[in-house]
């Protein structure tokens, strides 16, 4: 088998020689995806907009810092980015491998939303995918390899269940705009794709009994999906094994919509 399509004894996806950044990655889904390429021998950017939260997980990884390190990220300002760029070329030499993680979902009534409700969901949501792609495709272009997964929602496909819909537009235009940068990079090594998960266990904390059993029983799989299993499809596709994939959206939603 060619090494670099081997899969290490623990089961992850290998990538020994990776350098990665993921963002919201202080906890939930980011966390997720950051322990996953670690565990694969990947070197990990746990960046966050709670820089302190950031720290204990990189902290956890690797207590040296060597393979993993700490980042505040606030995914609405390019400058954030830029700087991320420069911290991770200074460690490690470059970037491989970038996650876009980071979001925000407000369940405010349709009516009661403001503009400035409505653009902030919309920065952190989708524009910092744009801002994340438009940076890192072009040093990964220079760099002739790279990997940038997009995390959406299934929201942004079928207007969502408990959603507000500035969260479903933005995260339809995060579909979008991997779509966009996928066709762009086509060829030159990097590739451009999402995830695309249904409802997840970390929600259910901010969801009323009734609305849990309501969405269970909407999901033919009969339950939310763990962190675990959108790390292991975001692992898959930033891993050299999915070099396959261009722009597309893989759903992970128990059957809940079906393409």
């Amino acid at each position: 088998m060619d090494r670099e399509f081997a899969l290490p004894a623990n089961g992850s996806f290998s990538f020994v020689g990776r350098t990665a950044l993921v963002t919201g990655a202080a906890r939930g889904v980011g966390e997720a995806v950051a322990r996953e390429i670690h565990l694969g021998g990947g070197r990990v950017a746990v960046s966050d907009v709670d820089p302190k939260a950031a720290e204990a997980v990189a902290r956890d990884l690797d207590p040296s810092g060597e393979t993993a390190f700490a980042l505040s990220l606030d995914v609405r300002e390019k400058s954030d980015f830029e700087a991320a760029l420069v911290a991770l070329v200074g460690k490690w030499g470059g970037v491989d491998i970038v996650v876009n993680n980071a979001g925000y979902a407000k369940r405010t009534p349709t009516q009661d939303i403001s503009p400035e409700e409505f653009d902030q969901i919309v920065a952190i949501n989708m524009r910092s995918v744009f801002l994340s792609c438009q940076l890192f495709s072009e040093h990964m272009k220079a760099r002739g390899y790279g990997r940038i997964v997009n995390i959406t929602s299934l929201a942004g496909q079928n207007g969502g269940t408990v959603a507000s819909p500035h969260y479903a537009a933005s995260k339809a235009g995060a579909i979008m705009l991997s779509k966009y940068f996928a066709r762009y990079l086509a060829g030159s090594g990097v590739t451009v794709n999402a995830v695309s998960p249904g409802p997840i266990a970390t929600a259910k904390g901010r969801l009323s009994p009734e609305q849990i059993a309501r969405v269970e029983s909407e999901v033919p799989i009969g339950r939310f999906m763990e962190v675990s299993e959108i790390a292991a499809a975001t692992a898959l596709l930033a891993s050299d094994r999915g070099g396959f994939f261009v722009g597309a959206t893989l759903d992970m939603n128990g059957g809940l919509y079906l393409r």
